[in-house]
């Protein structure tokens, strides 16, 4: 029998799944697909048809983090809750107790509205400090939204149609639930239904997956397969909603596959079907528009739909099959988000809350000390002595679990927070 050769390299067409930020619950807006709350500066197309002419709001804040951090966590994330980036072994980054701090949730945007005799043009071009990607752990510019829409049709990076933005609580911390779908991802389009209580969108999205070699990981080279994407992801979301909040369901199908180009007996070509189902919702429950916020999702090969995952397939041997005597297989996962945004009253909020995410990799190749769940829980308290202005203390924490080794490490962190808020409209009516 031939060496088992295998890996499924499908390189990852977009950035890791990026962060949310403090959201807060609002009804949907019946021109967009999602109303993404009233997080300051956050990208939010409406449209007032009472203007006239080209008119551009250029917003967004200033925030500064300093926090202590009783564990450790990769450097790269310093300043974030990542479950998937806490320790695999133990001094793994060092001794526990870390203090840092970071501008890098400070974000600038322009959005834009163009009024015509049948309709508004609309669009939004929006970045932050948050690197990711090769420039992981820095502080610079990237890009968050670039989307233009029009009518019932939009095209550009935004929030796929399959993660509900909503869902992000309140929060200090940046990077968001582990068990959260969170992806902005560059798509096209189409919302047939857009009123006041139902919403329905369907995207053709940008498609990219990623591997988890396992044991396999020293002979991807020389094995030489390579993953390409003919097809692009198919996703859509329904959300119903009235004065009591909302419920949304949302799904998606992906096409993967590997191509073994080494001329030999051995054929490891493949190709699997990934897909996912979000359920997710926002209930108004207490005074003052306090709001729960939660979400149920279960998947195979949707991972870097996550906000907090690793790889979308993984290797599987193959015992008796001389010709494929390995193969990939979707990774299982769900996860679950369940957090309440309490207003106190005008100038006090609080958010409290759990998620997780878990990964089934029974059966697979991969490593003892593959990712294999995390656990994420915050509570905090916000000041506002204005609306400009927001001052905050939160208490956070994030715990990881390897696939066989029997390695578990939680941590606990405190992070301070202040942040300001600004907008400055331009053209229209004075």
């Amino acid at each position: 029998m031939r060496l088992k050769y295998f890996i499924v390299v499908l390189s990852v067409a977009c950035l890791v799944p990026i962060s949310g930020w403090s959201q807060s619950a609002n009804k949907l807006d019946e021109l967009v697909i999602e109303d993404e709350g009233t997080e300051p500066g956050e990208a939010t197309l409406e449209t007032d048809t009472k203007k006239s002419g080209p008119v551009a709001e250029l917003y967004g804040f200033v925030q500064t983090d300093a926090g202590y951090n009783a564990g450790r966590i990769h450097p790269d994330w310093f300043d974030t809750v990542r479950p998937s980036e806490l320790p695999s072994y133990e001094n793994e980054f060092g001794e526990d107790g870390d203090a840092y701090f970071s501008v890098r949730q400070t974000r600038f945007g322009i959005k834009s509205w163009l009024p015509t005799d049948k309709g508004d043009v609309k669009g939004i071009f929006e970045w932050e400090l948050f690197g990711v990607g090769g420039d992981a752990g820095q502080t610079t510019i990237r890009l968050r939204h670039a989307y233009l829409q029009y009518g019932k049709f939009g095209a550009g990076q935004y929030w796929s149609p399959f993660m509900d933005i909503n869902v992000f609580p309140n929060s200090l911390e940046y990077w968001g639930p582990s068990g959260m779908a969170f992806f902005r991802n560059v798509q096209i389009r189409y919302m047939p239904v857009m009123t006041e209580t139902n919403h329905v969108t369907i995207a053709l999205e940008r498609p990219g997956a990623s591997g988890d070699n396992g044991h396999y990981n020293d002979i991807i080279e020389e094995r030489g397969l390579k993953g390409h994407f003919p097809l692009p992801d198919l996703s859509a979301e329904y959300r119903h909603s009235g004065d009591w909040g909302y419920v949304e369901a949302a799904g998606i199908l992906r096409n993967i596959e590997w191509d073994d180009f080494v001329d030999d007996d051995v054929d490891l070509s493949g190709s699997a079907t990934g897909w996912g189902i979000n359920l997710s919702t926002n209930l108004v429950l207490g005074a003052n528009g306090s709001t729960l916020r939660a979400s149920v999702l279960y998947g195979e090969g949707i991972e870097n739909y996550m906000n907090d995952s690793t790889a979308d397939i993984a290797v599987v041997e193959n015992p008796g099959n001389t010709l494929r005597p390995l193969t990939g297989e979707l990774i299982p996962v769900w996860g679950l988000v369940a957090f309440y945004d309490i207003n106190w009253n005008d100038q006090w909020t609080s958010s409290v809350g759990f998620s997780m995410i878990s990964l089934d990799y029974d059966d697979t190749a991969a490593l003892p000390d593959t990712f294999d769940e995390g656990r994420y829980a915050l509570a905090n308290v916000q000041y506002h002595p204005v609306d400009q202005v927001m001052f905050g203390a939160e208490l956070q924490y994030g715990a990881r679990d390897n696939f066989s080794d029997g390695w578990t490490y939680d941590a606990f962190r405190v992070q301070f927070s202040f942040r300001y808020k600004y907008s400055m409209m331009l053209g229209g009516n004075k």
